[in-house]
């Protein structure tokens, strides 16, 4: 009579029942099942998080910065026309718009804050950034030349203490030379709107005024600081505005959004790496439970192995049982905490919602991670490289205790049940 060739893994799959007499070895199994799928399920939780941390930052970041900047080398750009009109129409340039920009401090009554004053034409910069979703009442329509309107980071305004229709006086550092002496230049601006991107370093720090009013107040006439670049291949941008550089005359100098806040991705990119291998431990630790599962099991059957041996079964044959066993914790523990990661990834923002009313305390601080809630991307290829992992960690745990449970003798073993 033939045996199938499955019955060593129907076999390992029946150990895995623990007898009534000895439920601790299915108690350790289930504790390993259990430590996989923890770790497996935390290690997809928290990279789905760093990658929509990313993916959030990345996006809000290019809504508010154009893809690159092309500036004068002394800090103004007098033909920004002519470079303009050179530039446009080569590959991949999507809009070029003009831009001032400078440092100033706005003041309102007894409060005063460090502002980056950006000078915008509405119509163009439209074309450039999606800035506009972000901003309140009619947007970038609220500025006009000569009317000295300013919008402001929500944070800044309530800083200030100041609402739509409010004046606040804007300074600058160039000065005014007068009989008392050298004075910082101001003008009075009233508010028009609120940009509110969810970003700290906007939404406290950025003020959008027209180019016209900036001309005048940093009395630069027809000149401005630079150009601003969308191009079609925002990863491209880099590459793309020195090819620029390079074909004009002149002195210039360019960045592109990755330059400008290239530390916050490789900060993100060493984070993600550094959680994966400490996260990865957990999976570690629960592939040695099962090793001791398996040790535990194979000197439980010893006798089981040897009349198994005496009835034609092979040394690969009990190899099979117990690799079978074991991958088997592997697979479900894998398997479940997919399941369970999948799942905290979709509902995180909820979770962390929750956790924040019942402990009381901001988990999410914008002031420190640029956002105001948590974003999460799954990615498939970081669940499978997870999932590939732990199954491997999962099937090299069988190896020893499978060995052991193959170099059993018969005799030996049947000897010590006597």
């Amino acid at each position: 009579m033939t045996r199938p060739a499955s019955w060593p893994w129907w076999i390992g799959l029946r150990y895995l029942r623990a007898r009534r007499a000895n439920r601790f070895v299915g108690f350790i199994s289930g504790i390993a099942m259990a430590g996989i799928a923890l770790g497996v399920a935390t290690l997809i939780a928290v990279l789905s998080v760093m990658n929509g941390f990313e993916r959030d930052l990345q996006r809000r970041i290019l809504d508010v910065v154009s893809h690159a900047t092309l500036e004068g080398g002394d800090g103004r750009l007098a033909n920004w026309q002519e470079v303009a009109r050179r530039t446009r129409g080569q590959p991949g340039v999507i809009a070029v718009a003009p831009f001032i920009e400078g440092r100033g401090m706005l003041v309102a009554g007894d409060r005063s804050a460090a502002v980056e004053l950006r000078a915008v034409l509405p119509a163009e910069e439209r074309r450039v950034s999606a800035l506009e979703r972000h901003l309140s009442g009619r947007g970038l329509d609220e500025l006009a030349p000569g009317a000295w309107r300013i919008l402001l980071g929500r944070g800044l305004a309530e800083r200030l203490g100041v609402g739509i229709g409010d004046p606040v006086q804007v300074v600058i550092a160039q000065g005014n030379v007068t009989p008392a002496g050298v004075a910082p230049r101001m003008r009075r601006f009233a508010v028009a709107g609120f940009i509110d991107v969810g970003m700290y370093e906007y939404d406290q720090g950025l003020a959008l005024l027209h180019l016209g009013d900036a001309r005048r107040l940093y009395r630069m006439g027809d000149a401005v600081t630079g150009l601003r670049y969308a191009f079609a291949d925002a990863a491209s941008a880099g590459r793309r505005i020195q090819e620029l550089a390079e074909g004009l005359i002149g002195s210039y100098y360019i960045s592109d959004w990755s330059r400008r806040h290239g530390n916050f991705f490789r900060s993100i990119q060493v984070t993600k790496s550094i959680m994966f291998v400490v996260l990865l431990l957990v999976v570690a630790v629960a592939a040695f439970n099962i090793i001791s599962t398996l040790v535990m099991v194979v000197k439980e059957k010893r006798a089981d192995i040897a009349i198994l041996r005496t009835l034609g079964g092979s040394p690969r044959d009990m190899l099979h049982i117990f690799v079978a066993q074991g991958a088997v914790i592997g697979v479900a523990g894998t398997a479940a905490g997919v399941g369970l990661g999948l799942l905290i990834a979709a509902e995180i923002t909820a979770i962390v919602a929750g956790l924040e009313r019942l402990l009381g305390i901001t988990l999410v601080d914008p002031r420190v991670y640029f956002i105001s809630e948590l974003p999460a991307d799954v990615r498939s290829g970081d669940v499978l490289v997870i999932a590939g992992t732990a199954l491997l960690l999962g099937i090299l745990a069988t190896i020893y205790p499978a060995w052991r449970a193959a170099t059993t003798q018969p005799a030996e073993a049947l000897r010590h049940e006597v």
